[in-house]
């Protein structure tokens, strides 16, 4: 009796194991890519994600954040994510341009009147838009992020008028229509990786560059360029994007949770980008950085007709999309 016993005991041991074993087995390790710092709202909201991810699946799914690019810059970050090496990342849409046409229409300057008219094109029908054209090309976008809105900073003297930036060599993204942007009013373009643009302000390769106020100050730009003019000339939003190859493998079930953590994420990330947008404002003014808004906003974005004409002459089914969000009240 004693060895039948015992052997039961290890029977329902194994069984246990085996279930465990099971259980373990079915897990996916998804490895979440982005591109900023650990206390940068947008890795904040990251590691959010990931945490609501592996408690609402019951570890089914358990994404890890790797943060400062450590998993490579962002255009292979992309093509990554698109064959499923890395699972999910943080994207801005500037660079998306070369493998979803669509999105350089995000990319247009003044496209957006102000960040609350981008909430409401993105978060709508129209951003729905977006997510199916990306998701043709590996990418599914499971909520939108803020990324802010980008003005202009160097190291010569304040911007007041597009005059100002003549003949000045300014660091863009690698997008056509941000060299196109800076080209009609007066400046050099150079496009530039996002890593390289502290050293080449300060051993003078370029004159300035252009970004949000939080990315200024993180990346220590404000030390080297002291004059900071705002233009709100691009509001670019950002996606949490997973990759199609990996979404496919997910049940039902477990895509409903996951992206009910990424729609939590973003709105953490909104209200996170606010108040460090207010903090990074006053440690770059504080630092001594002129802050000025320009006199004639106006000058500056009829100076971008021509790249809207350009683009629409090469992209004419884009048209009625570049309408649509423009009538969004």
């Amino acid at each position: 009796m004693m060895y039948f016993a015992k052997a039961k005991t290890a029977l329902i041991a194994a069984t246990a194991l085996s279930g465990l074993l099971a259980g373990a087995a079915q897990a996916e390790t998804w490895r979440a890519w982005a591109i900023h710092p650990e206390d940068y709202p947008n890795v904040v909201a990251m590691q959010q994600f990931a945490d609501e991810v592996t408690e609402k699946t019951e570890g089914r799914i358990e994404p890890t954040v790797y943060a400062n690019g450590v998993l490579g810059a962002q255009p292979d970050a992309i093509e990554q994510v698109r064959a499923g090496a890395i699972a999910v990342g943080n994207f801005n849409m500037g660079p998306m341009g070369e493998i979803v046409p669509a999105t350089n229409v995000l990319s247009l300057p003044f496209i957006f009147r102000d960040v609350d008219h981008m909430h409401k094109v993105m978060d709508g029908e129209i951003g729905q838009r977006f997510s199916d054209a990306l998701s043709e090309e590996g990418l599914v976008a499971l909520s939108w992020m803020d990324s802010g809105s980008r003005s202009f900073y160097n190291t010569k003297h304040a911007i007041e008028t597009p005059a100002d930036m003549d003949g000045m060599k300014f660091r863009v993204m690698n997008n056509d229509l941000y060299v196109q942007m800076v080209d009609q009013l007066g400046g050099n373009a150079t496009p530039m990786a996002y890593g390289e643009v502290y050293q080449s302000l300060k051993t003078g390769v370029i004159d300035g560059a252009e970004n949000n106020y939080p990315s200024f100050e993180s990346s220590n730009h404000y030390e080297v360029a002291k004059y900071y003019s705002i233009t709100n000339h691009l509001i670019i939003p950002e996606c949490i994007c997973v990759s199609t190859k990996v979404w496919d493998g997910v049940s039902d079930e477990d895509k409903a949770l996951v992206t009910a953590a990424a729609v939590s994420a973003a709105e953490t990330q909104r209200e996170l980008w606010a108040e460090r947008e207010m903090a990074s404002k006053q440690k770059v003014e504080e630092s001594g950085v002129a802050v000025n808004e320009v006199s004639d906003p106006a000058a500056f974005q009829s100076a971008m007709e021509p790249v809207y004409t350009k683009f629409i002459e090469s992209n004419p089914d884009l048209e009625s999309l570049i309408r649509d969000i423009q009538s969004v009240e």
